[in-house]
C-alpha cells in the first residue's frame, strides 16, 4: 500500500497490510492457505534506483528473497513476478525484443529484477518451486499513481486536470511500449493455468513515442495546452518494445485494449475520481 489505496482494494478480498520484508507474513501465508503468490511490491522508479542503489536492492532484491523463503517454507506451489522489459534488455539490438534477447540494463532497477530472475531459477533448481517470470512493457491505466516517476499516462492526465502543461524530457523520441493495465491482469489469470515454469513479455509490440503519447493525452483530453519541455534524463534509455508472440502461443494472450482506449478510459477515471 505504499503507492495504493484501500478504496480501490476489492470488496472479495482478504486485506492485510504488512511489509513483504516482516516475518510475520509467513503465518498469514499459512493461515490464508495461500499455495500461489502474485507479487508486484517493488521500488518501482528507476531513477531513484540510481540515486539510491542501495534501498532499491533492499526492496526489489532482499525483500523478494524474504517472500521466496516465507514461500517455500510454507508450501506456496507457484510464485508470479513483476519483471520489467525494458530495464532488463537495454538499448535493444531488435525491435520488438524478444524474451531470448541479451540482457543489459543500464540501471540499478533493471540490476535489481534481472538479480531476482536468476533467484527465481535458483528456487526452482533447489526447491522445486515453480514460477512464471512477467517482463512488462510501460503499464497503465485507472487507479495509476500519478506522484511518482514511473507512470507517465498518470503524470501527464494529472497535470492536465491541475491546468498544468505536460513535461517532456529530452525530444520526446525516445519510445516505449504502453500495455494497458487490463490486459496484464489477464496475463496474470491466464497464467494460473500454467504448471510449469517460464519467462514471457508483457507487452503490445507496438513503439510509442513521448511526442506521439502526450498528442493522443491531449487529443482525448480535449486539451490545446502548450506542452512544456525539460532536459533529457542521462539514464533514460531511448527505445523500447517487446515481442508477445511466446505468450500468445502459450495462454492464446494477446493485447485486446488499442493504446487510445486506454488512454480515455484513464483520463475518465481521473477525471471522474478526481486524483
Amino acid at each position: 500500500m505504499s503507492r495504493g489505496r484501500k478504496e480501490f482494494i476489492n470488496p472479495r478480498a482478504t486485506f492485510h497490510q504488512i511489509s513483504i520484508s516482516d516475518p510475520q507474513l509467513a503465518n498469514i501465508i499459512q493461515k490464508e492457505s495461500i499455495k500461489v503468490i502474485s507479487h508486484h511490491a517493488a521500488q518501482i522508479s528507476v531513477s531513484d534506483s540510481v540515486k539510491n542503489p542501495v534501498k532499491d536492492a533492499e526492496s526489489n532484491i532482499i525483500g523478494t528473497l524474504q517472500l521466496l523463503q516465507n514461500a517455500v517454507e510454507c508450501g506456496v506451489d507457484k510464485f508470479i513476478f513483476a519483471s520489467t522489459g525494458g530495464a532488463i534488455y537495454g538499448e535493444q539490438d531488435y525491435f520488438p525484443a524478444r524474451e531470448d534477447h541479451p540482457q543489459k540494463p543500464t540501471s540499478p532497477y533493471g540490476l535489481s529484477k534481472l538479480s531476482v530472475e536468476g533467484y527465481l531459477k535458483f528456487y526452482k533448481e533447489q526447491y522445486g518451486l515453480k514460477s512464471i517470470i512477467f517482463r512488462y512493457g510501460n503499464v497503465f491505466g485507472p487507479r495509476q499513481n500519478p506522484n511518482g516517476e514511473a507512470g507517465v499516462v498518470a503524470i501527464f492526465n494529472n497535470r492536465l486536470l491541475k491546468g498544468q502543461a505536460p513535461i517532456i524530457n529530452g525530444d520526446g523520441e525516445q519510445t516505449r511500449d504502453y500495455i494497458f493495465v487490463r490486459d496484464v491482469v489477464n496475463a496474470n489469470l491466464l497464467a494460473l493455468k500454467l504448471n510449469g515454469s517460464d519467462t514471457f513479455n508483457v507487452g503490445t509490440g507496438q513503439e510509442t513515442s513521448v511526442n506521439e503519447l502526450t498528442h493522443l493525452i491531449l487529443e482525448v483530453a480535449e486539451s490545446n495546452i502548450d506542452v512544456q519541455t525539460s532536459k533529457k534524463n542521462n539514464f533514460e534509455q531511448r527505445r523500447s518494445c517487446l515481442d508477445y508472440k511466446k505468450l500468445k502461443g502459450s495462454l492464446n494472450w494477446s493485447p485486446k485494449v488499442s493504446l487510445k482506449e486506454g488512454l480515455s478510459e484513464t483520463f475518465i477515471f481521473f477525471k471522474n475520481n478526481g486524483i
